[in-house]
């Protein structure tokens, strides 16, 4: 759930809750310890506060290690609200190391690998005691990429969306009405494919054509799309639905017509249909956004699968 701020409850949780002050010391003591040389610690310091350069301004690289590991380390404990993700971040880090390269160079290297396993260790003992805060911290991290994957496919989708809607608008202006017609299909074929429906464009079998398919709810659906003057007759339905029926039982059919069904063509299909219909205004509605579309077609099935009809405007969806 999110907050007004737009951050997750579990984040302000996470938030509340503060880090020990010896998992400071250790943290210290470790970074202090794994290096021997302090270009090597300072270089591990400097790339890891790339986004917050305000904690290494003013350190003194130059001094003792330990000092200015502590100078370093307290300035994320100081800044702590600001730095939690990071100081979670390296103490893991660091508290995973297992090699120690510039150690074994080093003539006392024996005492200084095991000052360092000893440093790591106990800088262990504090993240696993934080592992439920830095599970959180991912958990928290994959509901954030989720979310924003989320609202960048939303507004590629509304983009898109608008787009086709342009078209839509374009093609009725077109006076050219069989290169409109010819232009719809691929209008319909990309707004199925916007909705996921694996749209096929029209195609041919050996004795008729056929204007699409598409998948829906598990379903193939034939789809026949109509941008006539008037409105489709019943005789058109008809042919459709033998089409329809012609490819089994379980075949289910769409027939969209931008100009609507005549009164005498709904009333054919009032009490049985093997197709549903959609008409220019149902087509508007999607494109502006109001209803969508798998929506408005699993309503449209359900309708005629109740009552046999197969008409359902998207108007009775929106109140209007």
């Amino acid at each position: 759930m999110l907050t007004a701020t737009g951050r997750s409850a579990s984040y302000v949780t996470m938030r509340a809750q503060r880090i020990h002050p010896a998992a400071y010391e250790a943290l210290t003591e470790a970074l202090a310890r794994i290096f021997w040389y302090k270009p090597e610690l300072a270089e591990f310091i400097r790339v890891r506060s790339e986004e917050y350069p305000e904690l290494v301004v003013g350190l003194d690289f130059t001094d003792y290690k330990i000092r200015f590991a502590s100078a370093f380390v307290a300035r994320l404990k100081a800044g702590e609200d600001r730095f939690r993700d990071l100081t979670l971040s390296i103490m893991l880090e660091v508290a995973q190391r297992n090699s120690f390269p510039s150690l074994k160079r080093h003539e006392n290297s024996e005492k200084l690998l095991a000052e360092a396993r000893d440093a790591v260790a106990e800088l262990r003992t504090w993240t696993d005691r934080l592992q439920g805060l830095l599970e959180e911290r991912a958990a928290v991290e994959a509901e954030q990429a989720a979310a924003e994957e989320r609202e960048k496919y939303r507004r590629g989708f509304t983009e898109r969306l608008a787009e086709l809607k342009e078209e839509f608008l374009r093609l009725q202006m077109e006076t050219n009405r069989q290169q409109a017609g010819r232009e719809f299909e691929m209008l319909l074929n990309g707004l199925f494919r916007l909705h996921d429906m694996q749209p096929r464009l029209a195609y041919e079998l050996e004795y008729e054509q056929i204007d699409g398919s598409f998948t829906f709810d598990t379903d193939d659906y034939v789809i026949e799309a109509k941008w006539l003057k008037e409105a489709v007759e019943a005789g058109r339905l008809r042919e459709f639905n033998d089409k329809v029926r012609s490819k089994g039982k379980n075949a289910l059919g769409l027939f969209v017509s931008v100009n609507g069904f005549t009164s005498g063509a709904r009333a054919v299909f009032r009490e049985g249909t093997s197709f549903i219909t959609m008409d220019g205004t149902d087509l508007f509605c999607v494109l502006d956004d109001r209803v969508r579309l798998d929506e408005l077609l699993a309503r449209k099935k359900r309708h005629a699968n109740e009552t046999g009809s197969c008409y359902f405007p998207a108007s009775l969806m929106l109140g209007d």
